[in-house]
């Protein structure tokens, strides 16, 4: 299955905050809010959603194609997305603007403050998928992650018009969407992507209760951090798949993205849900017991014995295709 990836494309500015935000907020405080944090560490890495889950397929041997706006600064970024299999002709350079920014701290709770300076992202809504996605390279999937909204909303339109299936992942981008942005992306979706916070605020945006957006959409992931992933689809009991319990927490930065790109990746391989929820969070682990959203490797002899330890030989054997091995 041929994967085209929309989105962000960013450099990460990584800070740990060696306490506890919630030690720092005072309840009778918070409509005046002023603080600052003292960092212990700093990390610049390569992120950015979209650019995160094509290095995650790229790295588990898919070829996808990522689409997104970047700066004259992405020359040496754009060389090792080359070198992990991704395909970045469908990327636009800007000749104003620099590649985004996003900066974050992590505190030692995991909790995350954050902010994001799109740059050059603004001009993702320039990008034609008709064009970029022509003659032979026409996907069999399109995830249309955060991204400029308007950008998000032209892609979402394009694929429909197109007829190419698509997967709804707004993730950050719910905090700045109104509800009718919303609908519109999520509406005939074959996967819809979001964690369980993204979840309940979709829910609260778009007005509509957990059946309303089951009748819109193929399937609804959920990812629930420590608890693993849900996954529900209409008239269908609610499928759950458990997080790997004893992964090593360096950096919850980029782990949803490494999750969508193992789930996607098992699904092009022709592999079930459950399976493909399992290699996500095999992949998920991975990338959270390293600083940065790219530096993790897909060793598929520890992740298929984490599989057998954590899932069983069963689940382990079923999880070969994904390898590009036998069952």
């Amino acid at each position: 299955m041929r994967i085209a990836v929309t989105g962000s494309i960013a450099t990460d500015h990584l800070m740990v905050f060696p306490g506890r935000f919630t030690d720092q907020l005072l309840p009778d405080q918070l409509a005046r809010v002023s603080l600052s944090f003292l960092v212990d560490e700093l990390e610049v890495r390569r992120g950015g959603v979209a650019a995160n889950i094509a290095f995650g397929l790229g790295s588990l041997g898919l070829e996808p194609m990522l689409v997104g706006a970047v700066g004259g600064d992405f020359a040496e970024y754009e060389v090792w997305l080359k070198e992990h299999g991704v395909d970045t002709g469908a990327v636009l350079v800007s000749a104003g603007r620099g590649t985004a920014r996003f900066m974050c701290i992590t505190d030692q709770d995991a909790n995350q403050i954050a902010s994001f300076y799109a740059g050059a992202m603004q001009e993702a809504r320039d990008i034609d998928l008709g064009r970029v996605l022509g003659e032979g390279r026409r996907p069999d999937l399109v995830v249309v992650g955060p991204n400029d909204p308007d950008a998000m909303l032209r892609h979402t339109r394009e694929c429909r018009d197109l007829g190419l299936p698509f997967a709804a992942d707004p993730s950050q981008q719910l905090a700045r969407l109104e509800g009718p942005q919303v609908r519109d992306l999520v509406d005939g979706a074959r996967w819809l992507f979001t964690n369980a916070y993204e979840a309940a605020l979709l829910l609260e945006h778009t007005g509509w209760g957990r059946d309303d957006v089951l009748a819109r959409v193929g399937a609804w992931v959920t990812t629930l951090g420590g608890e693993g992933v849900r996954i529900d689809r209409a008239g269908r009991a609610p499928l759950t798949v458990g997080a790997v319990p004893d992964a090593r927490i360096a950096d919850p930065t980029g782990v949803g993205d490494a999750f969508r790109a193992g789930f996607l990746a098992a699904l092009s391989r022709g592999l079930p849900p459950a399976a493909a929820a399992r290699l996500g969070c095999l992949v998920a682990s991975a990338a959270l017991s390293t600083v940065g959203s790219q530096t993790y490797r897909v060793d598929r002899a520890l992740l298929t014995a984490t599989a057998e330890r954590v899932y069983g030989a069963v689940a382990a054997r079923e999880l070969a295709p994904a390898w590009g091995g036998t069952a």
